[in-house]
């Protein structure tokens, strides 16, 4: 089991995203939706946990009236490259012909999302859209539509901003990379 710094910042060897170009891209989101679903009563929703810090800045940055749910899962271990999950929480709302926005920390192979997509689709929404903080394009094993995107991550271990190492570091304001003998221990 890790177990980080007294301060979590010497854990970290390189920043890759700063705090300032984070708030920037979500700032800009942000005004994009506003746009987007002025006069739609948009639903925003994510997956517990990593979305959290994300969502609250997004929803910092929309300035039309939204409603925001949260899903949780665990993955089925008996195959888990399947993309199939298990909902441990499921909808608070019902989304029968409601703007459904779905809000992502990170994409990698697209199959989990595509699961959820498709769980959701069954319930009729008038719209179902993806938006995407942080994309790994060159893990992607389903092709997934994505209606706003931030950063594409590079092919490395990062953490921060809700990324974690075994749910340590989701709180660092930055996208960063553990120094080797963090990440190795």
């Amino acid at each position: 089991m890790i177990s980080p710094s007294q301060n979590i910042l010497d854990d970290i060897d390189e920043i890759i995203i700063s705090e300032q170009e984070l708030q920037d891209c979500v700032a800009a989101m942000g005004a994009q939706i506003s746009r987007d679903y002025a006069g739609k009563d948009p639903l925003l929703v994510g997956v517990l946990h990593g979305v959290a810090i994300f969502m609250a800045d997004l929803l910092r940055h929309i300035t039309i009236p939204v409603m925001l749910d949260f899903m949780a899962i665990s993955p089925y271990t008996s195959h888990p490259e399947s993309g199939t999950v298990r909902i441990t929480k499921d909808l608070d709302h019902h989304i029968t012909g409601r703007h459904v926005l779905f809000v992502e920390d990170v994409i990698d192979t697209g199959l989990t999302l595509n699961y959820l997509l498709r769980t959701l689709r069954t319930r009729d929404p008038a719209s179902l859209q993806v938006c995407v903080l942080f994309d790994r394009p060159y893990r992607r094993l389903i092709p997934i539509p994505l209606a706003y995107h931030g950063f594409e991550l590079p092919d490395r271990f990062v953490v921060g901003y809700g990324l974690d190492d075994h749910g340590y570091y989701r709180n660092l304001p930055f996208i960063g990379v553990l120094k080797p003998h963090v990440r190795n221990r």
